[in-house]
């Protein structure tokens, strides 16, 4: 996935930027094989690696998969308080401007959409 350089700087530059990419739910590709919606990523001077982005539901998913790994359980076996928090990070990340993002999390935390909305309205009112 490397462009012209040093391979190795290449491969360090890609090792440096995949963590990130993993957490957004993104895809790494050869630079050749982007897309007009891609990035692709120079260093030095060279492409490098291209990064395909999720879809923003898609993007949603990976999150609510990210939290449930990150409390070692599924979300709605969490209690209301950690739940109200999940609401507020979710919130502060954007997943309530993605269509069915409020149905997609009441889902994922074991809550109507009303709990949501009152958790959503709890934290504008503190």
């Amino acid at each position: 996935m490397t462009g012209a350089g040093d391979a190795s700087t290449g491969a360090a530059f890609v090792a440096a930027v995949k963590p990130l990419v993993d957490a957004m739910g993104g895809e790494l590709l050869a630079p050749d094989l982007a897309g007009p919606d891609d990035v692709v990523l120079a260093w030095e001077g060279a492409d490098v690696v291209a990064v395909r982005l999720p879809q923003l539901a898609d993007s949603l998913d990976h999150i609510l998969t990210a939290l449930e790994r990150k409390h070692g359980k599924p979300l709605a076996e969490l209690d209301r308080k950690t739940k109200q928090e999940i609401v507020r990070i979710l919130e502060a990340r954007g997943a309530f401007s993605v269509r069915h993002g409020v149905e997609t999390v009441a889902g994922a935390l074991g809550v109507s959409r009303f709990t949501v909305y009152n958790y959503l309205n709890r934290e504008k009112q503190a």
